[in-house]
């Protein structure tokens, strides 16, 4: 089954963390763009929310892209100036290969 194009409208920026020191030697960080991308972002529904607090998660949204490698739970998503970090990457129960939905939490990611 593909992801009707129609679905993904808005649009996702992702980004990754990137280490560095600054002059002092202490550890500073920055965030590197990877990708913009189509997406579907969905909150999720009031029962998706209470199932989820119920098991001890924060994940307050699903988002939805077309499949891609190289994503891993160490970047960050951004969509109208809202920071998502990614509680895992689910690749569709099909192929694998045609999308991937990304469980997300919310709020300012500091790479930890």
């Amino acid at each position: 089954m593909s992801i009707a194009a129609g679905r993904l409208r808005h649009r996702v920026r992702i980004e990754r963390r990137i280490d560095g020191q600054d002059s002092n030697l202490d550890p500073v960080f920055t965030w590197e763009w990877v990708a913009t991308v189509w997406a579907a972002v969905e909150p999720l529904s009031s029962r998706e929310f209470f199932a989820a607090q119920a098991a001890q998660s924060q994940v307050v949204a699903r988002i939805t892209i077309r499949h891609r490698d190289g994503l891993n739970a160490q970047m960050r998503l951004l969509h109208r100036g809202k920071v998502y970090n990614p509680a895992g990457f689910l690749p569709d129960k099909d192929s694998g290969i045609e999308y991937l939905t990304i469980p997300v939490t919310q709020g300012v990611n500091q790479g930890d």
